[in-house]
């Protein structure tokens, strides 16, 4: 039997100015995720978590935590874009032109908007990308820019990859 390699993530030489991703899994953000994420960061404005309290906001229900929304659509990008990264260098110019309720589902997709190679790591390129996150309905909820340093093709660690038939021989 022949063994499948699974998606290894893209490298910098694999990016153009210009391309344009969607990316493909979508992700419903429930009431616990809100609350707990909420609550992880040491920010507990109520118009997130307590639905007595925000009913009596102008949008009748809870808001989902920007920085939430922020992760979300910035995670959704990574088995596109930043699978194979050195590290992030920033996050700019981050919108958010309309909010985002418990139970939205978000989608996302990311354009490569520069490219260059690093001046001091000869191991890594720098791609900077525009990413647009959007709700069920079509409405743009965030919108941001990220400049990644990714690593060249066949200058990235190696992932040790244990064998199932090398684990069975150790047990």
């Amino acid at each position: 039997m022949a063994e499948k390699i699974g998606w290894q993530g893209r490298f910098f030489e694999d990016f153009e100015v210009g391309d344009v991703y969607p990316h493909q899994i979508g992700r419903t953000l429930l009431s616990c995720d809100n609350s707990w994420f909420t609550l992880l960061m040491g920010a507990p404005s109520p118009v997130h978590f307590d639905h007595h309290y925000a009913s009596q906001t102008e949008f009748g229900k809870p808001l989902v935590n920007s920085v939430l929304t922020l992760a979300t659509v910035m995670g959704q990008s990574v088995s596109d874009l930043s699978q194979n990264v050195f590290g992030n260098l920033g996050w700019d110019e981050i919108r958010l032109p309309n909010p985002v309720f418990e139970g939205d589902t978000i989608y996302s997709q990311s354009e490569v908007l520069e490219k260059r190679l690093s001046k001091s790591r000869e191991s890594v390129g720098i791609v900077k990308v525009s990413t647009t996150g959007f709700n069920q309905d079509g409405k743009v909820v965030i919108t941001f820019r990220r400049t990644i340093m990714l690593y060249r093709r066949g200058y990235q660690p190696k992932l040790p990859k244990p064998r199932l038939d090398e684990v069975k021989t150790r047990a």
